[in-house]
């Protein structure tokens, strides 16, 4: 089986089973790191904030799951991870998971003659984000967001 369909049947498997635990699939990374093959798998709650003990018992039942459905035919090392506070948001996922916290959106165009923006993320839509700022509320599209992060204090 080709690194796609593998990818795509992983995929569909783990967001599934993930999602009947209350828990989203952020990202799946399925590639050779230093010679070995490596499943990575970063998971979080819908508004944020999984454990590591959450974490180590998904690696046990996912890896027993992938042991039964036999996807992978080689040799690999699985982790679940969280995919931590300060990485980037880009999907609509990642600024519902963000509410009410402080972010920083890098933009494509300016927005009322800013190129970067500040404040507290209020509402997220497919089409914008709603964040509170100084003067009071600022529409974010998504198309003009070229890159986002949390705040960490």
């Amino acid at each position: 089986m080709k690194s796609q369909e593998v990818m795509h049947e992983l995929e569909a498997l783990l967001s599934g089973y993930l999602q009947a635990q209350g828990i989203d699939l952020v990202e799946l990374l399925y590639r050779y790191e230093g010679g070995r093959l490596v499943l990575r798998i970063l998971a979080d709650r819908p508004y944020g904030g999984i454990k590591l003990d959450e974490c180590a018992r998904l690696n046990q039942s996912i890896g027993n799951l992938l042991e039964e459905k036999d996807i992978i035919k080689e040799r690999y090392v699985l982790e679940v991870a969280s995919p931590g506070v300060d990485r980037p948001m880009k999907t609509v996922k990642d600024f519902l998971r963000c509410i009410d916290r402080p972010a920083r959106f890098f933009l494509n165009e300016p927005i009322g003659g800013k190129i970067e923006v500040a404040g507290i993320i209020k509402q997220a839509s497919p089409d914008a984000v709603l964040i509170e700022v100084e003067a009071g509320t600022a529409e974010i599209p998504l198309s003009k967001i070229h890159r986002a992060k949390q705040i960490i204090d």
